[in-house]
C-alpha cells in the first residue's frame, strides 16, 4: 500500500472513513458521496496506526486488530465497523471507555452459515467429498461410499437460535424429524416451528444426526465431549459449524476410532487456523476451513450493513447494530450503571438456568430522576449474552426476548432505603419459581457489588469468577467448600454466607481467582448436599 493511499486530501467538510481491508464495491456505494474515503492495509500495524489518527470511522473485517493501542491513536474516531459477525479483533471495552461506537453485521451470515451446516449434513450422509476425491484419483468406488438417507431420520439441533432454526426448517424439507436442546427456548415456541424440545441426554440418545448451533461460553466448551459421545447411537453423524471447542475434538476422534460415531462434518476448530488434526485422518470426517460466512452474498450483506450503520452513527441517529452503546444521549450518572446491569443479567441467567417467562428490571434510588430505560436494555443484553450465538446489543436484546416469549417490564422508584441506587433483575420461571439478583455501585470508584440474591442479603464485590451455593444450614459447610477448592488449587477471593433462619436455607456466594471445573462443583454439591450450585464466568 502506497503512503499516498491513506494521506488526506484536504476536505474539511466531509467526515473521513478509513477502509482497512478489502470490502465489496457495494460497501463504498452504500456509504455514498458524503464521506472522504481512504484505504490502508489494516493488517500492517506500521501502516494502520498513522492512518487511523484523524479518521471518524474505520471499516474492518477480521485481519485488522482495532485494539487499545489503535483506539488511543485515533483521536477523532467515533465508529469502528466490523463487516461480519465476530468481534474478536476489536477491543469493545477499550472502545466503550473511549466513547467509540462499535457496530457489526449480526445477521449478514445467518443464511450462509445455516446453508453450510446443511451442506455438511448432506456431505456426511452421502460421503460426497470422499467419493469426489476418489473418482478424481481414478478410483470408481461405489460400494465403499454407500451412504444413508436423511428422510425419516431424527436431526438433533443443539441450540435453537436463529441459525439453528434455519437449519431445522431446511432439513425438515428433507423429511427429517427435528428435535432440539435449548434450555433458553420455551416448548411452545419450539412447537410452533414443529420442533420437539428434549433434554441434552434425550437428544443424544435419539438423534441420527446432530448439529451444533450454540454460542461459545465456559459452559458450552466441551459440551459434546467424551461423556456425551458415550450416549449417542453408533450410527450418528455430528456437525459443528458454530464455534470450535463446543465439540471436543479429542473425544470425537476417540469415538470415531472406537466406532461409537459414524461420521462428522466440521467447519470450526478449537484452535484456528487448524491444518493438522487427528480428525483429518478419518475418511468419514468432512472438514472445511471455517467457511461459515464465506459467500459473496454474506460478505456483501455485511459490508452494506456496516456502511449504513456508519452513516447513521456519524449523523447522530439510532444505530440498530450498535454493540456497545444504545445511540442517543445517556445521562452521565446513568453510564456507570450499564456494566453493572449487564453483569447482573448474566448472573441471573446462570442462576435461573433458563429464560424466564417474565423478566422485571427494577431500578431504585436517586438515579431514577434520569431516563434509565437503557439500564433495562443493558440487563437484557446480559441476560441473553450467554444464551444466543449472535452478538447481543442494546437494540436487538428486546427482539431476543420477544422471540422467546419473555414479557419484560421496567420498574423505577426514587426510594432506596439501604443504598443510594440499586438495580434488580427479577424473573419468573416456567415452574413459577422466582429468581432475582440485586446490585449497586459503591464508593467514588463505583465498585460493583451484589447486595441481594433472592431473599438473602449479601454485600460482596462482583468478580470475573463467582459461585452461588444453596444448601440446608448446618455447621462445617464453609470449611468443606474451602477444603475442596483448596485441593483443586482454586483460590477464594471473597465469601459471604446468608441464611433466613437457623437450620433453614443458606446461601454461600464465592468469588474465586479461576473458573471452577465442573467436576469440582459436582464434588462440592455432593459433599454439602446442595440444592443448587451455579458457577458464573464474566470474563468474556
Amino acid at each position: 500500500m502506497r503512503t499516498e493511499d491513506h494521506v488526506s486530501t484536504a476536505n474539511p467538510g466531509k467526515p473521513v472513513v478509513l477502509i482497512a481491508e478489502e470490502l465489496s464495491p457495494a460497501t463504498v456505494d452504500a456509504l455514498g458521496p458524503d464521506f472522504e474515503i481512504r484505504h490502508c492495509n489494516g493488517a500492517d500495524r506500521a501502516e494502520l496506526l498513522p492512518a487511523i489518527v484523524d479518521v471518524d470511522a474505520i471499516l474492518v473485517r477480521s485481519a485488522t486488530k482495532v485494539d487499545g493501542e489503535a483506539i488511543a491513536a485515533a483521536k477523532k474516531l467515533k465508529v469502528i465497523a466490523r463487516a461480519g459477525v465476530g468481534l474478536d479483533n476489536v477491543d469493545v471495552s477499550a472502545a466503550t471507555k473511549a466513547g467509540v461506537m462499535v457496530v457489526n453485521a449480526p445477521t449478514s451470515n445467518i443464511v450462509t452459515a445455516a446453508e453450510l451446516a446443511c451442506g455438511l449434513l448432506v456431505a456426511t450422509a452421502r460421503n460426497i467429498p470422499q467419493a469426489n476425491t476418489a473418482l478424481k484419483n481414478g478410483e470408481w468406488k461405489r460400494s465403499k461410499y454407500t451412504g444413508v438417507e436423511l428422510s425419516e431420520k431424527t436431526l438433533g439441533v443443539v441450540g435453537l437460535g436463529r441459525i439453528g432454526v434455519l437449519v431445522a426448517q431446511r432439513m425438515s424439507a428433507f423429511g427429517m424429524k427435528v428435535v432440539a436442546y435449548d434450555p433458553y427456548v420455551q416448548p411452545a415456541r419450539a412447537a410452533q416451528m414443529g420442533v420437539k424440545l428434549l433434554t441434552l441426554d434425550e437428544l443424544l440418545e435419539v438423534s441420527d444426526f446432530i448439529t451444533v448451533h450454540l454460542p461459545k461460553t465456559p459452559e458450552t466448551i466441551g459440551l459434546i465431549g467424551d461423556e456425551a459421545l458415550h450416549k449417542v447411537k453408533p450410527s450418528v453423524r455430528i456437525v459443528n459449524a458454530a464455534r470450535g471447542g463446543i465439540v471436543d475434538e479429542e473425544a470425537l476422534a476417540g469415538a470415531l476410532k472406537e466406532g461409537r460415531v459414524a461420521g462428522a462434518g466440521l467447519d470450526v476448530y478449537a484452535v484456528e487456523p487448524c491444518t493438522d488434526s487427528p480428525l483429518f485422518a478419518f475418511d468419514q470426517v468432512v472438514c472445511t476451513p471455517h467457511l461459515g460466512a464465506s459467500t459473496g452474498e454474506a460478505q456483501e450483506k455485511a459490508g452494506i450493513a456496516v456502511a449504513k450503520s456508519v452513516r447513521l452513527a456519524l449523523a447522530g441517529e439510532l444505530v440498530p447494530d450498535a454493540v456497545n452503546v444504545q445511540g442517543g444521549v445517556i445521562a452521565e450518572d446513568v453510564k456507570p450503571g450499564l456494566p453493572l446491569a449487564e453483569r447482573l443479567g448474566r448472573i441471573f441467567t446462570a442462576l435461573a438456568g433458563e429464560v424466564a417467562m417474565r423478566l422485571d428490571v427494577e431500578v431504585y434510588g436517586e438515579i431514577t430522576q434520569h431516563d434509565v430505560k437503557v439500564l433495562e436494555l443493558s440487563a437484557l443484553k446480559g441476560v441473553f449474552e450467554d444464551v444466543v450465538a449472535e452478538t447481543v446489543s442494546y437494540v436487538n436484546a428486546p427482539l431476543f426476548a420477544q422471540e422467546r416469549g419473555v414479557e419484560v417490564r421496567l420498574t423505577t422508584s426514587s426510594e432506596s432505603p439501604e443504598h443510594r441506587n440499586v438495580v434488580t433483575v427479577r424473573g419468573t420461571l416456567a415452574s413459577g419459581e422466582e429468581v432475582s439478583i440485586s446490585g449497586t455501585l459503591a464508593g467514588h470508584k463505583n465498585v460493583q457489588k451484589v447486595v441481594a440474591v433472592g431473599d438473602h442479603s449479601i454485600d460482596l464485590a462482583l468478580a470475573d469468577h463467582m459461585a452461588f451455593l444453596r444448601y440446608t444450614d448446618r455447621p462445617g459447610v464453609v470449611g468443606t467448600v474451602g477444603r475442596i477448592l483448596g485441593e483443586a488449587g482454586i483460590n477464594i477471593g471473597g465469601m459471604q454466607v446468608a441464611r433466613a433462619d437457623v437450620g433453614g436455607e443458606a446461601l454461600v456466594v464465592l468469588t474465586v481467582d479461576d473458573t471452577i471445573p465442573a467436576n469440582v462443583l459436582s464434588e462440592i454439591s455432593e459433599e454439602i448436599g446442595a440444592t443448587s450450585v451455579r458457577a458464573v464466568n464474566l470474563t468474556h
